[in-house]
């Protein structure tokens, strides 16, 4: 099995279109097909199932994707310890975030980052951290700030940042802000939610918090940005149970803390790979940010 054939299977995958992949990666149709079809005799399956719009992944396929990108992205990190060992940090960092994070500043991170190592291409995605989590795992991201997650030792670690309660947000007219009395989730069992998508952390923390204290609830309002989540409560159309730093983010709303929540809190770490995966670009990130960025 060549390299190749991994980098051209994993394009096509990527692009569910031969065309596209061949394009991307500057090489003919013919070439790329012949690629696919040499993978497919040595492993004696096929991998794709093709159709004249696109191409999808077959069982087979979608098992051989996440090992193949994972010895793809240990075959970069080969190429950029050597080339980190001869003095110059070269290559690709990938890193993927929350939105408004905890505990670190990621654009402040970054450009202190660039200013260092100027040779190095910085790729930045947005995603929840169940997303973000198997990014990292699977070798796509190189490490990622999200909350605290279960993991695999061997595939994901988690290097905790902060931690802080969560906080209830609602309308200044609300009758909890008029009552302004600390909360607990018993007192919030009637009230109409907004709330990001499942596997947003700040979302797995209220879910998991409520779920503690036995105590269901509905999200009836939910979304995938902070402005529009505070935009919601600021029209009054229902509460908000957020990490405690979101208070900040307007003023106008009324905070309120939560209580009886089993010390449920949003636990921001750096989801980062096994020591042995990391890429000498990851590591340098985490160095500066140990250093606070500077």
């Amino acid at each position: 099995m060549e390299l190749r054939h991994l980098q051209h299977f994993v394009a096509v995958a990527e692009d569910q279109h031969f065309t596209r992949a061949a394009e991307r990666l500057m090489v003919s149709q013919s070439g790329l097909s012949a690629s696919i079809r040499a993978l497919e005799r040595e492993l004696q399956t096929p991998l794709f199932v093709r159709t004249t719009r696109r191409v999808t992944l077959t069982e087979a396929g979608r098992a051989l994707l996440a090992e193949a990108e994972r010895i793809l992205a240990q075959v970069r990190a080969a190429h950029e310890a050597v080339a980190a060992v001869q003095g110059v940090l070269r290559g690709t960092l990938a890193v993927g975030s929350e939105q408004c994070i905890a505990g670190v500043h990621v654009a402040e991170l970054l450009a202190a980052f660039r200013r260092r190592h100027p040779d190095v291409e910085i790729r930045l995605r947005q995603w929840g951290s169940a997303a973000l989590a198997e990014e990292v795992a699977a070798g796509r991201l190189d490490l990622a700030f999200a909350y605290r997650t279960e993991a695999d030792p061997e595939q994901l670690r988690c290097v905790p940042l902060t931690s802080e309660p969560m906080t209830v947000l609602c309308h200044p007219g609300h009758p909890l802000a008029r009552a302004g009395a600390p909360v607990t989730p018993r007192d919030l069992g009637e009230e109409v939610f907004v709330d990001f998508h499942p596997d947003w952390g700040p979302r797995r923390a209220t879910d998991a918090a409520f779920a503690a204290a036995g105590v269901r609830r509905t999200v009836a309002l939910e979304v995938n940005d902070v402005h529009s989540l505070l935009d919601l409560v600021d029209e009054n159309l229902g509460v908000a149970v957020v990490p405690r730093h979101f208070r900040h983010k307007r003023e106008a709303l009324t905070a309120l803390p939560l209580k009886d929540t089993a010390d449920a809190a949003y636990e921001t770490v750096a989801l980062v790979p096994s020591p042995r995966a990391i890429s000498p670009a990851a590591r340098a990130l985490m160095a500066l940010l140990d250093h606070g960025g500077a």
